[in-house]
């Protein structure tokens, strides 16, 4: 019994490192989404390319891997706001409507794919990591320095984002132009600065997700973005899209919801668990664990 509880946790733990590489890309999503009710179908793409860049940094060029870590992030932050200039602003000032835009982030995700698979090819490349082969020990458990790592990072990130959205003025801004983007700029907001600093953010934290998904699998190849787009925009739906605490919880969900059912029942059956959760809960809450119903006038 003391055996099978062991595994139990060791399972849970190994799902909130998963969930956490989850709710990072999922708050991207949920981030964009709040300040212009867009989803960005090109946020899987810079998800790779963040860890593309680390890579060819670390591996191809040698250089010290907090210097990796920062470039990709900002790269990856750069790209998304690269983005949001070609997909969505010439479309927003000719007032057309937002099915142009997604469209657009569709197309953009296909020519990143297609950039990176002509200049790095298509084999799958070893990926560099820290903590090679460190393990603790702790009350009967021998967890991954990495998988620790990989938790505490992820909260603290996703700790920091809610202290930033909630304490800073620039944070009130971005919530105030997710409410109501006209009324915030009629108050002195420049909307479009707070678009694009969405849009960075996002960016930025696909790509954390990114480089310690690499990290923790130890390859990466040009299709790591799309498996990972698809189920954090699950996560996003999931916890209510929008929300940057539900991206997170539904991170989690579906991560200790993927390892349980790969450890209990079959790992070819735990991309399948996940989406019966989805289904399940938004049959009985439409909007999200976290989300709030909103009603329009027509």
């Amino acid at each position: 019994r003391e055996k099978i509880m062991q595994q139990l946790i060791q399972q849970l733990i190994n799902g909130a490192a998963l969930g956490g590489l989850y709710a990072l890309t999922a708050i991207g999503y949920s981030l964009v989404y709040g300040v212009m009710e867009l989803v960005n179908f090109s946020h899987g793409a810079v998800y790779m390319l963040g860890a593309y860049v680390f890579y060819i940094l670390a591996a191809l060029c040698g250089l010290p891997m907090w210097v990796c870590a920062v470039v990709s992030l900002v790269a990856a932050g750069i790209m998304g706001v690269v983005i949001q200039r070609v997909a969505l602003t010439p479309f927003a000032k000719k007032h057309l409507p937002l099915v142009y835009s997604l469209i657009a982030t569709i197309g953009l995700s296909i020519v990143i794919q297609n950039a990176m698979l002509l200049f790095m090819g298509s084999e799958t490349r070893r990926f560099p990591t820290i903590f090679e082969g460190v393990f603790i020990d702790f009350a009967g458990f021998r967890i991954s320095a990495l998988t620790i790592f990989i938790i505490a990072l992820s909260a603290a990130l996703i700790v920091a984002l809610s202290l930033f959205l909630r304490l800073t003025r620039v944070g009130q801004a971005m919530r105030a132009t997710a409410q109501n983007r006209f009324a915030a700029t009629l108050m002195g907001i420049p909307a479009g600065r707070i678009v694009a600093l969405c849009f960075f953010l996002g960016g930025a934290l696909a790509a954390v997700a990114g480089v310690l998904g690499s990290m923790n699998y130890r390859s990466v190849d040009i299709s790591v973005g799309t498996s990972m787009g698809v189920k954090a925009f699950a996560a996003t739906v999931l916890g209510g899209i929008g929300s940057v605490g539900g991206a997170a919880l539904g991170g989690l969900v579906i991560g200790v919801c993927e390892v349980l059912v790969a450890g209990y029942v079959s790992a070819s059956l735990r991309d399948m668990a996940a989406y019966v959760i989805l289904i399940a809960i938004l049959i009985i809450r439409p909007c999200g664990l976290l989300g709030q119903s909103t009603q329009r006038k027509v």
